[in-house]
C-alpha cells in the first residue's frame, strides 16, 4: 500500500505537523498541547476527577496522571479530596492557569485558522465529523462533544 493511502501515515503526519506548530506557540506559556487539553476540559466543565479528564481526552489513566503531575508542579492545577468520596480526587485550575485562558484560546483559534484556511466551511465540518467518527470506532459508548 502506498503511504498516501495509509490512514495511520496520513493521520500521524498531520498530527505531527499540527503538534509541532501548537507546541511552539504554547511554549512561551510553559504549557504543552496535552496540558492545554486538560485546561480546556477544566475551563469548560469546572472541577473534574482525573478519570473524567481521561475520558474526555481519550487518554489512559497513566497518561492522565503524568500530565496532571507536571501541571501541578507548574502551578496550573490543584488536586483536592472529593467532599463526597474521600477516595476520589478533584482537579481544578489555579489562578495562574485561568490567567492563561485568553491568550491560549487565541492561539488555538489562530492555529485552527492557520491549518483550515484553505478549506471551505463544508470541508471543515466534514473533516471534524470524520475525525470524531474515527476516534469513536473503538469507543462508541463515549460520544465526543
Amino acid at each position: 500500500m502506498e503511504l498516501n493511502k495509509c490512514i495511520n501515515f496520513l493521520l500521524s503526519s498531520a498530527q505531527n505537523v499540527v503538534f509541532q506548530y501548537f507546541s511552539q506557540k504554547l511554549s512561551p506559556y510553559n504549557v504543552t498541547p496535552a496540558q492545554y487539553g486538560v485546561l480546556n476540559c477544566l475551563w469548560n466543565h469546572g472541577e473534574l476527577t482525573p478519570k473524567q479528564i481521561g475520558e474526555l481526552l481519550v487518554l489512559e489513566a497513566s497518561s492522565t496522571s503524568g500530565i496532571l503531575d507536571r501541571m501541578q508542579k507548574n502551578d496550573l492545577i490543584n488536586r483536592s479530596i472529593h467532599p463526597d468520596n474521600r477516595r476520589a480526587i478533584l482537579v481544578t485550575t489555579t489562578k495562574k492557569a485561568d490567567e492563561l485562558r485568553q491568550p491560549i484560546e487565541k492561539i488555538v483559534k489562530d492555529m485552527n485558522q492557520h491549518f483550515m484556511t484553505n478549506l471551505s466551511d463544508d470541508e471543515k465540518d466534514l473533516l471534524s465529523k470524520t475525525l470524531i467518527r474515527i476516534i469513536q470506532i473503538n469507543k462508541p459508548e463515549k460520544p465526543l462533544h
